[in-house]
């Protein structure tokens, strides 16, 4: 698997709807030699993911909106400009205090992508997609998640 040049403008890149949210590949693990995936990431409010681990690191930057980060047993909120790396195996969550735009990089790529196939939907529009009344089936994404090396708890009570 050979890098390759990607240069995509706003709105390009293979797009999922997730948990009401619109996440873009922007940069595939087939694209960068497996070596990492690169996804733009927009959420709404109070749509974060469960307490979760990945086989490897993930880096984000807030690029719009605010966020409230959970790592390990640690709280911090972030703003446009705000940078976290997480290491390996970290348990992590966030929850997005305003429809929120981020930046995430995946090291190595390619489970991140199959993951977000599997468990979304091909987003059908470079928008939001129309928000669902059924809650989330975080049972469904923590057996997906399993078999890419992604593991899961319960989300918390909010």
């Amino acid at each position: 698997m050979a890098e390759k040049t990607v240069a995509l403008k706003q709105g390009e890149g293979r797009s999922f709807w997730v948990l009401n949210g619109l996440y873009t590949v922007k940069a595939s693990a087939d694209e960068t030699g497996g070596a990492l995936t690169v996804m733009e990431m927009t959420i709404p409010a109070g749509w974060g993911p469960p307490p979760h681990t990945h086989p490897g690191t993930e880096s984000v930057c807030v690029l719009e909106g605010r966020i409230r980060y959970y790592i390990n047993n640690e709280t911090i909120e972030g703003a446009p400009g705000s940078f976290f790396h997480i290491p390996e195996g970290t348990w992590e969550r966030f929850e997005p205090l305003e429809t929120s735009r981020l930046l995430v990089i995946y090291a190595p790529g390619g489970y991140i992508e199959e993951f977000f196939a599997e468990a979304g939907e091909p987003a059908t529009a470079n928008e939001l997609p129309t928000p669902s009344t059924e809650p989330p089936d975080y049972e469904r994404f923590a057996e997906i998640g399993a078999r890419h090396g992604i593991q899961m708890r319960p989300k918390p009570e909010s």
